[in-house]
């Protein structure tokens, strides 16, 4: 028998879709019964008295949350979330309810094992609940009390050979999409270099050190899986330097009708015979497409990248071979400027294992030099680059800057000179002018 009515609730669970408000109470009432004889370590009501804030959070229309400050386990700064209801007497089961993030594996790979194991010692030490997986990427388990944290901690590294994930001013847990594991658009191998990264910066993720959080995250190709570009502070994309490959038996099969476009996915719905012009070519966003005379031409110089005709299409056409990946910088939500998408720093960089991708790591840990530096408190990357501009941060990453670098023309009248550049450069310039074209 639940403890609190809970009408406002109620209403989340009458429309067609699944709803959370089921999910806790189906929580409730399984922690209430307690057929499996679990000796729950924090309060048996938890979800009982979690409906019950949230009722009167709906109620009075604002939270009952108030942020618990820092909590954590011992030799980590990062991890775990506090959590503290500000009506304690009326809520007991939820006066402690800390959030805590478990690094997830490298393309979300898991064993039955593995989550059987989480989910039981969540059971135990944990309210239960789960939330797979979080905007930053991590398994996130929702509630507990303070007592539990060491020894959740404990069988969680000791006994699952598992870490937590990042929390509060670090690096974020990165995140990375299936990669070359599963996908034949990747351009490279998004699990090892999330791995890899993860590894290399354990101090940086466990550690906080920074003005305020940072994440990587890993898209494959610019699908965008991971939606890399709209929520990281740097964003590897992968592309290609060459041509995209064309099959030209294979183009005239989804001309013919014989290869159904989109993988065929269109939901069972006919929209007709396939349009090579019409659903390709027309809507490049570059116009870097022709279809005449029963062939298909691609001007790759002026190709952005978009997927579509290669999702379209993708027997007839496939990504280049010279593959790498693109970092761009300065993502994020809404916090003091409003989002930001990411902006393009390096346009193309070998992901190379080999060498232990040393020239993305070269170009970190500039970023992070200079963002620590002159970076405010609680002020992400992307802000620090309104602040000071895209130009600086080129400079502190000892970047030449590339047109892929300017994403509109200069509006801007005034132009500023360094020194150097202006003490014998323009004689300099016009020299060289001159003797390359005679004059």
């Amino acid at each position: 028998m639940a403890k609190h009515e809970t009408p406002l609730l109620d209403q989340l669970e009458s429309g067609p879709w699944p709803s959370f408000v089921s999910d806790l109470k189906w929580e409730a009432e399984v922690r209430a019964k307690n057929e499996k004889g679990i000796d729950y370590q924090i309060p048996v009501d938890v979800c009982d008295d979690l409906l019950g804030l949230l009722e009167l959070s709906y109620k009075h229309g604002r939270t009952h949350w108030k942020h618990g400050g820092i909590v954590g386990v011992f030799g980590y700064g990062g991890g775990i979330i506090g959590r503290y209801c500000d009506q304690p007497d009326a809520f007991p089961g939820v006066a402690a309810f800390h959030t805590v993030r478990v690094a997830q594996p490298s393309g979300k790979y898991y064993t039955t094992k593995f989550l059987t194991q989480l989910m039981d010692l969540w059971d135990l030490r944990g309210s239960g609940l789960t939330n797979m997986h979080g905007s930053t990427g991590d398994i996130i388990l929702l509630g507990t009390t303070t007592p539990q944290l060491e020894e959740f901690f404990y069988e969680l590294t000791h006994e699952m050979g598992q870490d937590l994930g990042g929390s509060g001013s670090n690096l974020r847990t990165p995140a990375d999409c299936l990669g070359t594991s599963r996908c034949e658009f990747a351009c490279y191998d998004t699990n090892d270099l999330c791995y890899n990264l993860t590894m290399e910066y354990q101090d940086e993720l466990h550690r906080p050190a920074f003005p305020y959080k940072f994440k990587f995250k890993f898209d494959g190709c610019p699908n965008g899986c991971v939606a890399s570009i709209a929520r990281s502070d740097i964003s590897f994309i992968g592309t290609w330097k060459d041509a995209i490959q064309v099959d030209a038996a294979e183009v005239q099969a989804y001309v013919d009708g014989q290869t159904p476009s989109n993988g065929g996915a269109h939901s069972g719905r006919d929209w007709g015979p396939f349009d090579i012009v019409k659903e390709v070519v027309d809507l490049c966003p570059s116009e870097c497409m022709k279809y005449e005379g029963g062939k298909l031409s691609i001007d790759d110089r002026e190709c952005v990248r978009c997927m579509h005709c290669i999702n379209t299409m993708p027997k007839a056409l496939h990504i280049g071979k010279e593959t790498g990946c693109s970092m761009l910088v300065g993502a994020k939500a809404p916090i003091v400027d409003g989002a930001q998408m990411g902006s393009l720093l390096v346009p193309f960089v070998e992901v190379n294992k080999e060498d232990d991708y040393q020239a993305i790591k070269d170009v970190i840990e500039l970023i992070w030099d200079y963002w620590m530096e002159e970076g405010k408190n609680r002020e992400r990357l992307g802000e620090l680059m309104l602040r000071q501009g895209f130009k600086t941060l080129i400079e502190k990453c000892e970047l030449d800057p590339v047109p892929q670098n300017v994403q509109h023309p200069r509006t801007n009248p005034y132009i500023f000179w360094k020194e150097e550049e202006v003490e014998g450069g323009w004689d300099r310039d016009i020299n060289e002018y001159r003797k390359h074209h005679n004059r």
